[in-house]
């Protein structure tokens, strides 16, 4: 596989994405097996739609799909810290057991401040699922449910993951380069 010019490296290959979302698939269908409605999924645009569209065929079990748009990074390297919701959901979710779909979680804000707006929308549960975790810049203490890779603290993109909306396309997670951490 060729790296992608302003990747320095590849730090999961589509093998090894491809396997851990179809373990993924198989522990979300475990775990709301005994429901009596469709799972609500909520996936946040732009980042985690290539993760979802993989996970979503993984799940073996009803599914019912929104979207929400949140900003954080504009065009940087690192959370603002600022959340902004771009897109919100377009229907209720009241009683509803609700994951959340992310491409990645590090600051941890971000995901903080879904699962809060979410659960103050009355569903029955909130519950979410990341590709990727960098704990070690955790600047909030939350509980993410399903994770599929932690990694450490580099700046990636592919797979859905972007930089100053490029390489979102790459089948790839890979590590972009620092002489490519500026825009256009």
């Amino acid at each position: 596989m060729a790296v992608n010019l302003g990747v320095s490296r590849v730090m999961l290959d589509e093998s090894a994405i491809r396997d851990k979302v179809r373990e993924l698939g198989a522990k979300i269908t475990n775990a709301y097996k005994d429901l009596d409605a469709p799972l609500q999924t909520v996936v946040i645009l732009k980042g985690a739609v290539v993760f979802a569209a993989d996970l979503l065929r993984a799940i073996d079990l009803p599914v019912r799909l929104d979207f929400m748009a949140i900003s954080s990074y504009g065009k940087q390297t690192s959370s603002s810290g600022v959340v902004r919701i771009l897109k919100d959901l377009d229907a209720p979710i009241e009683g509803a057991h609700v994951l959340i779909v992310e491409d990645i979680v590090d600051s941890g804000l971000t995901l903080k401040y879904l699962i809060d707006n979410l659960a103050a929308r009355g569903p029955a549960s909130v519950k979410t699922c990341v590709l990727l975790d960098k704990p070690e810049r955790r600047q909030v203490d939350i509980k993410v449910d399903f994770v599929g890779f932690e990694i450490e603290d580099e700046f990636v993109v592919g797979y859905g993951l972007d930089f100053a909306e490029k390489y979102r396309n790459l089948p790839y997670v890979g590590v972009l380069d620092p002489s490519q951490a500026h825009t256009d």
